[in-house]
């Protein structure tokens, strides 16, 4: 996580009313994560069949989110504001993918007997209550909250003013959901204006993790106005290497799923590098291809030498475009490649297309990011597409989680030590040794 900073004096205290909320969402919390397994997952059975039933009211907000925002919104921040039926259900099916996962709590890490009579295990355990902050993401409110219930979190979450009939239309169903279960409602909380975002982050003591989506500067902001710890990443600036022994076809078809899939994620590439020994045969093809899936390359002199179209400032090389729009760069080895990703890249995704098993070994070793694939797609950092069910964000710190954060990133653990009348003066004096004996788990 994050280092914790010394909020600014211009970040306001939460509102009286934002601290009984906050407090009612604590309460809730820890009833929750004595919850068991069943009642655990059969609540967020209920949220997806909630959301099912609130379907059509669902659609309705989102559309009218769109309606109000869709002239002053980016193309990317529209596409990702967007909920329509296929997104919708995708969502619904990733609740209840969250539902059939294995209990993460109560799992023992550590089980040893320091001396007889005197046992220790480590168990893991819920966070608390997670405080999520996110931009033009509706559907992020339902993956959150399935795996916020299912880990035994309360959740306080604030979407972006675009999309605030989506989310008010979405927690309002999963309420409903959770009211027929033996969760309380209140678990989940949604807030509404900049003044509870703000407040939010002077919520130590009530909220143990904050965990912003959205812009590098959302992400910087919230990182330098709380002493919460922060998960999360700023930037997702992936690339995409294409080696001197790369099969062409292979890394074409590879090249433009990772941007065009769905150019507004932040695990579309920004940047393709491609090896000198392979530009001038790669090239040609694959600006004519990314010319008629209507993307624009902005490229190095070298790049345009081989039909790239357009020129590549310094900028480009360290820009999250969200959009079709990609950098290319011709390079003349592996190492060349690993400098730029590591000059410019955010730790988020980056892969390399080879058939040269010791350079992907390499790339795979040296490039020290939270994903780095081979022979594939960077759209695959997901965790959806990981089997977690859903994600409650991608982390790009070094320290775990990193990656896609499901279930196992919102727990944490306790130490438990059992005795019978076990005092440390025995061990001091000498009278009793440990035997540091490991039992099974």
């Amino acid at each position: 996580m994050a280092a914790m900073n010394t909020p600014s004096p211009a970040v306001p205290d939460p509102s009286p009313d934002l601290l009984q909320r906050a407090a009612a969402v604590r309460r809730s919390a820890m009833a929750l994560g004595q919850c068991s397994d069943q009642e655990r997952r059969a609540a967020v059975e209920a949220m997806a069949a909630a959301l099912e039933a609130h379907r059509p009211a669902i659609l309705a907000a989102n559309q009218a989110d769109l309606d109000a925002a869709a002239a002053g919104l980016a193309p990317a921040l529209v596409a990702r504001l967007k909920l329509d039926p296929a997104k919708l259900d995708g969502a619904i099916a990733g609740v209840r993918q969250v539902a059939a996962l294995a209990d993460p709590l109560g799992r023992r890490q550590l089980h040893t007997e320091l001396d007889q009579g005197l046992v220790l295990e480590r168990v893991t355990v819920p966070l608390g209550v997670v405080g999520v902050i996110f931009e033009a993401r509706p559907d992020a409110v339902m993956q959150i909250a399935s795996l916020a219930i299912r880990s035994g979190n309360g959740t306080l979450l604030k979407g972006g003013r675009e999309a605030s009939c989506s989310c008010a239309a979405i927690v309002e169903a999963l309420q409903a959901g959770l009211a027929s279960s033996v969760v309380a409602p209140q678990a989940l909380e949604l807030l509404t204006s900049r003044e509870e975002s703000l407040g939010l982050l002077k919520l130590d003591g009530l909220v143990d993790l904050i965990i912003p989506r959205g812009s590098n500067e959302l992400v910087r902001f919230i990182q330098d106005h709380t002493r919460i710890p922060v998960l999360g990443h700023a930037d997702g600036i992936c690339h995409l290497y294409v080696d001197a022994a790369a099969d062409g076809d292979l890394a074409l078809r590879v090249a433009l799923d990772a941007k065009t899939q769905y150019p507004a994620a932040c695990n579309a590439i920004e940047t393709l590098l491609v090896h000198s020994a392979v530009a001038p045969s790669f090239l040609p093809a694959a600006t004519a291809a990314f010319a008629a899936a209507g993307v624009e390359l902005r490229g190095d002199a070298a790049a345009m030498a081989l039909g790239v179209p357009h020129a590549a400032s310094e900028d480009d090389w360290g820009r999250e475009y969200g959009d079709l729009i990609l950098a290319v760069k011709v390079v003349d080895s592996l190492e060349e490649a690993l400098e730029h990703i590591r000059q410019y890249g955010s730790r988020h995704t980056d892969a390399i297309c080879t058939r040269d098993a010791e350079v992907a070994e390499r790339f795979l070793a040296a490039v020290d990011s939270a994903g780095v694939f081979l022979n594939c797609s960077t759209r695959f950092a997901d965790g959806f597409r990981y089997g977690f069910g859903a994600e409650v964000g991608i982390s790009t710190q070094t320290l775990p989680p990193r990656g896609p954060v499901g279930l196992e990133g919102l727990v944490t653990y306790r130490y438990r030590l059992r005795g019978e009348g076990h005092i440390a003066a025995d061990y001091a004096s000498g009278q009793r040794r440990f035997s540091h004996a490991s039992l099974p788990l």
